[in-house]
């Protein structure tokens, strides 16, 4: 009787730790789902930023050599002023 006891509760046990294995089995696939979906998120995250980043470097040199433009001309125009007031002054 003793024995028969032992086994049932040994059944019993077999059986919680099959359940306890197979709630783990898909705790450990939504936890991969979830790591996943976080993976492909941080994916997509980092594209975005470095489209960002290369926008703003085209963006950047752009505004550069167009204030290079302007500082060519200022100075131009300056040297002409110059010239014209030195030209005035000799009259």
């Amino acid at each position: 009787m003793e024995d028969e006891s032992e086994i049932s509760y040994l059944r019993r046990r077999v059986r919680e730790l099959e359940e306890k294995i197979e709630q783990l089995r898909l705790s450990r696939r939504v936890l991969m789902s979830l790591i996943e979906r976080l993976e492909k998120e941080k994916a997509s995250f980092l594209g975005r930023l470095e489209k960002e980043n290369r926008k703003l470097h085209r963006d950047n040199y752009r505004y550069a050599w167009w204030l290079l433009r302007k500082n060519q001309r200022i100075v131009e125009l300056e040297s002409k002023l110059q010239d014209c007031n030195s030209q005035d002054s000799a009259n």
